[in-house]
């Protein structure tokens, strides 16, 4: 449902509220690491919640406020309105709605991930575009979550008998579209146990609540059968991690702006001036698009993960990669990024991409060569000679290049930039003072 009118749309809320017998309604928001909160209202508390949003306090949530300045509003979406399939939740009816996050005053709370994105989309409008993503989020199914047990040894696109989630994934996908998710593609990935179900391309702002749906379902589908999903982006050492390749293409109106007939790529003079700006600014927006010590794990050569800044059309090792699926087809030119990974906060990373994006259109970046050549494989020299760049090696080295962005400050807002930094600084202080396995088994018979 997408009701411009806000009238319509609240509307239509009461009109379902009544129809499907609901009961409860959970609202739901993020704080700026991207995990899911939310609290629950009854049916009751709906019309005053339509019209003022409830009030809660944002002090314990990560990121959000100070205790001395606690007090938000949590203001639904009624665009968002969906009620949840049976087998997510119990007898009594539910739906939820996402909301946006206000100030008593009703000022927008500069602290909410979902504002940052719809500052930086208005930014996009402000120049005529809509910016659309569709993000390809990879996951492990596992035993438990105390461990790193397999389910199953199949291999990309493998089906049965060696997938042994087909049935988790079907059923993934179809609570997914009860929820009003459209979906493209399912299936096994390269590593063992290892998945993606790709959501069909959409807006920014619906896709990043829908990514947080996603994210949600996964799980709790997973967890109704006594297995473990997870989003961790290196879970498993020696065999791929998970990814969020993210394909993305600018419209105006009906018209897709990266779409040029005439060029060998298919791709207009604004599509390489957007590719030019996402490379110049990858290694600054990276600790955003992959913000854990884990996600370091996964950015290294040889597991199809990227960590050189070049771009091409049909090379996998490249940060940018051009898709042919459909050659010369106008609504289907997009460029894919690569490098992050499906535990980032999907509001700030999709905000931080087309920051980047934007910021080599209106500067008019000149783009690269592509390099259709495998860039692993390449000396160091070699690529030094072609100015490849690569993307920080820790996230240590990735903070501090984010700490001197002025990019990044100004696509998030200096409330979530500082916010981030800080936690991230704290995240690494804490991690790097751990003795590791690793190094108990190196050093502990020799020193």
């Amino acid at each position: 449902m997408n009701l411009k009118n806000s009238d319509e749309a609240k509307e239509y809320v009461r009109k379902m509220v009544k129809e499907r017998d609901v009961k409860f309604i959970r609202l739901w928001f993020t704080d700026i690491l991207g995990f899911l909160k939310g609290f629950a209202i009854t049916v009751e508390e709906l019309d005053g919640a339509l019209e003022e949003g409830m009030g809660f306090d944002g002090s314990s949530i990560e990121g959000f406020a100070r205790i001395d300045e606690s007090d938000m509003v949590a203001m639904p979406d009624p665009n968002t309105f969906v009620v949840l399939p049976e087998k997510l939740r119990e007898k009594h009816g539910i739906a939820r709605m996402f909301c946006d996050i206000l100030r008593p005053g009703g000022k927008p709370f500069e602290g909410d991930p979902r504002y940052v994105l719809k500052r930086n989309l208005q930014r996009a409008a402000d120049m005529g575009f809509t910016y659309y993503v569709g993000p390809e989020l990879e996951y492990f199914y596992f035993k438990d979550s105390k461990g790193t047990e397999i389910l199953d040894e199949g291999g990309y696109f493998d089906m049965v008998p060696l997938d042994a989630a087909i049935g988790l994934r079907k059923e993934t996908v179809l609570t997914l579209e009860e929820l009003g998710i459209g979906v493209e593609y399912s299936h096994h990935e390269v590593a063992t146990s290892q998945h993606e179900i790709d959501m069909r391309y959409t807006d920014a702002l619906t896709m990043a609540d829908s990514v947080m749906t996603y994210r949600l379902v996964v799980k709790e589908v997973a967890l109704k059968h006594g297995v473990y999903a997870t989003f961790m982006p290196k879970p498993v050492f020696g065999i791929n991690g998970s990814g969020m390749h993210t394909h993305q293409s600018l419209f105006r109106g009906e018209r897709n702006a990266f779409f040029d007939s005439k060029d060998p790529y298919c791709l207009s003079g604004m599509a390489r001036h957007y590719i030019a700006g996402l490379l110049k600014h990858a290694p600054e927006i990276t600790s955003i698009t992959n913000q854990w010590i884990n996600s370091y794990k996964r950015l290294v050569p040889g597991y199809e993960a990227p960590v050189y800044l070049s771009w091409a059309r049909r090379n996998r090792s490249d940060l940018i990669r051009v898709p042919e699926y459909r050659p010369g087809r106008e609504k289907a030119t997009r460029i894919e990024f690569r490098s992050p990974d499906p535990a980032c906060n999907p509001y700030l990373a999709f905000s931080v991409m087309l920051a980047a994006g934007l910021e080599g259109v209106e500067k008019e970046y000149p783009s690269p060569d592509p390099v259709e050549e495998n860039v692993y494989e390449m000396t160091e020299e070699e690529r030094q000679s072609r100015g490849i760049r690569s993307l920080p090696a820790s996230l240590l080295e990735a903070i501090q290049l984010t700490e001197k962005s002025k990019l990044v400050r100004k696509a998030l807002g200096d409330h979530v930039f500082d916010a981030f930094i800080k936690n991230k600084k704290i995240e690494w202080d804490q991690y790097r003072t751990q003795v590791t396995e690793y190094e108990l088994k190196r050093y502990l018979p020799v020193l």
